[in-house]
């Protein structure tokens, strides 16, 4: 009876299982909580009518919903009422006293069906065990025939290599003993051809010293010849100019005869006219009293004549001439003198315009930046203080020789539209009592400039120092006073400007009818480049061109140009960075030294060991001067 409704219990548990299943896979797969095998086993006892779980597939196929006619039925065909049987197969096994007697059966029935598939899983490791064992076996024959293969293809290449490797060798062999066998036949043959070339060469020597020895002997016989035909020559000639000789003497004995016959002659006549003048004076005493009277007349009017221009020339010249304390100036000695020249200037400043307001620099002096500036205000001053009428400012230049103070002056004038005058101070010193009348006569010239005048004194602390000195005389003193005299109130119509390298020995006095006072130190290194290439462009770049002019170049030898090579601004600078302490004078004197230095070549050609020759030479010679200075000013 147990067992009838353990079978029954079963049979309603799996439909309603499979019901279930049936009502939830609305997808493509339904699987089932059993397994092929399981469900076969399962239950044994179990009824013929039972029906099976389906089996689980890896891919069912999808089924095609149907349309539900019946109300008791889902849309997937389940059928509640296997459920409702196992319900109440349930209920009555619950209600059965064998309850617990089916449900042990069950559960044995469930150890069993997990015992067969963990035996079955086991199985399954060991196959797939053995499958990995077998998979590896023949990955290991194949590796391991695979290595036999490379261990072959090594073996075989290894073979191919040594066979290659005894070929070369035997190749090298046979190439090292051909090419040996070159070289000897190489070496052979340059022995050989050596052999040729020694002989070759001891035929030409041989040939050529026989040659030589025949032209040697021809020679010598062609000057023998020669030396020959020169002497008879030389001989002939020798004849001849003798022959000629004698001849010409005859001739000009004969013509000095000739001349010397006719000036005694004519000595004869004159004095045989004079004497016979002398005995008719003589003889008659009128004549004579004539021409003794007219002797002393025309002595006396050749002495007054003379006597006479020579003082009016001397008034003229006092009036009208120039002061003899004049070196230079800008209006002639008369106010004739240079009246084309004028004309010729003012002719060019017309045609120019106002080209000299715009001039930069002054001339052959290069000067400072900052004092070609002051320079520049001071000229522009002056040329607008002369446009209204108003005093002139006397100025003082000092610093040391040759820095352009006398230049400097000359192109201020010029810049101010002045005449200039130039004069030293050593000039007055000499004139001794003359000197008081000079500087007044040199005054009154200078306020007869319709421009108005720059008189520049140059070495003015030769006369112009302080008046208690020991040595100064007292002409001097009077000439000094004269010139304070004569410039003791501002001047329309004279600008005074001193230069001296002693600003301090002048007068107190002097000093107090300055207005400005500007200093010319020595020139920098920039400007004394500038300075060489300056003096360069006119001693040795312009050297031996014409100038322009009709009649100035007829009668003059052309100068031979000077080349230069090499000569850059690089050498330049250096030129004018060992030039410390040279003055421009200094440097315009070694620009002409270096002149002389290249007339003195064959070539005329200027290069840079040349110039810098002519450098260092002038260097040493500046640096010497400096040493006498200093020991003559410790004496």
């Amino acid at each position: 009876m147990g067992k009838t409704y353990a079978a029954g219990l079963f049979a309603a548990l799996a439909s309603a299982k499979f019901g279930t299943e049936t009502a939830y896979a609305d997808g493509s797969f339904n699987f089932s909580p059993f397994s092929t095998s399981s469900s076969t086993n399962a239950a044994p006892s179990a009824p013929a009518d039972v029906p099976k779980p389906p089996q689980p597939t890896a891919e069912a196929p999808e089924k095609t919903k149907v349309r539900n006619d019946n109300p008791r039925t889902t849309s997937a065909g389940f059928d509640p009422e296997a459920l409702e049987r196992g319900a109440k197969a349930l209920r009555e096994i619950n209600s059965s006293k064998s309850a617990k007697q089916v449900f042990d059966v069950i559960k044995k029935q469930e150890e069993t069906r997990q015992a067969e598939l963990t035996a079955k899983m086991q199985e399954f490791k060991a196959l797939q065990a053995q499958a990995e064992m077998e998979r590896q076996r023949v990955v290991y024959d194949e590796q391991k025939k695979l290595a036999q293969q490379q261990a072959q293809i090594k073996s075989q290449m290894a073979r191919y290599e040594d066979e290659l490797a005894r070929k070369r060798m035997q190749a090298c062999k046979e190439n090292e003993h051909q090419r040996a066998r070159n070289q000897e036949l190489v070496k052979m043959q340059e022995e050989s051809g050596m052999r040729q070339e020694a002989a070759r060469r001891a035929t030409e020597e041989q040939i050529q010293a026989q040659r030589r020895q025949t032209e040697r002997e021809k020679a010598e016989i062609e000057r023998e010849t020669i030396r020959v035909r020169a002497m008879a020559e030389a001989e002939g000639r020798a004849h001849e100019a003798k022959l000629a000789e004698d001849v010409n003497r005859r001739i000009l004995v004969d013509r000095a005869n000739a001349e010397r016959e006719k000036w005694i002659a004519a000595i004869n006549t004159t004095f045989e006219h004079i004497g016979g003048g002398f005995r008719a004076i003589l003889t008659d005493q009128n004549k004579l009293v004539v021409a003794v009277g007219g002797v002393t007349a025309l002595a006396a009017g050749i002495y007054t004549t003379r006597e006479g221009a020579r003082v009016v020339w001397s008034y003229v010249d006092r009036i009208l001439g120039q002061p003899s304390l004049i070196r230079e100036s800008s209006r002639g000695k008369y106010p004739w003198s240079g009246f084309f020249s004028r004309a010729m200037s003012s002719l060019k400043g017309v045609n120019g315009g106002s080209a000299t307001k715009s001039e930069k620099g002054f001339g052959d002096v290069i000067l400072h930046p900052s004092l070609e500036k002051r320079i520049q205000q001071l000229a522009n001053a002056t040329a607008n203080t002369k446009a209204h009428q108003a005093p002139f400012r006397n100025m003082l230049f000092y610093g040391p020789p040759g820095t352009g103070k006398t230049m400097v002056a000359r192109e201020l004038a010029r810049r101010s539209g002045l005449d200039y005058a130039l004069m030293t101070g050593g000039d007055v010193a000499p004139l001794g009592s003359q000197a008081v009348t000079k500087i007044h006569q040199l005054f009154d010239w200078s306020k007869k400039s319709k421009k108005g005048l720059l008189l520049f004194i140059d070495e003015a602390d030769a006369f112009l120092c302080e008046r208690n000195k020991t040595y100064m005389s007292e002409a001097q003193r009077s000439a000094l006073n004269a010139l304070l005299f004569r410039t003791g109130d501002q001047s329309k119509d004279i600008v005074l400007a001193l230069a001296t390298n002693r600003p301090g020995d002048l007068d107190s006095a002097v000093a107090d009818r300055i207005d400005e006072v500007i200093e010319f130190p020595l020139p920098g290194e920039d400007e004394r480049f500038k300075l060489i290439k300056l003096y360069l462009e006119k001693y040795i770049s312009q050297a031996g061109e014409r100038k322009p002019g009709l009649f100035s170049n007829l009668f003059k030898k052309q100068q031979q140009k000077i080349e230069i090579k090499g000569l850059t601004d690089d050498i330049l600078r250096e030129a004018a960075a060992r030039t410390e302490g040279f003055s421009g004078r200094e440097v315009a004197k070694m620009m002409a030294g270096v002149q002389a230095a290249v007339y003195g070549t064959e070539d005329c050609v200027l290069d840079a060991n040349l110039f810098r020759e002519v450098v260092d030479y002038k260097v040493a010679e500046h640096q010497q001067r400096r040493k006498l200075a200093a020991a003559e000013g410790d004496k």
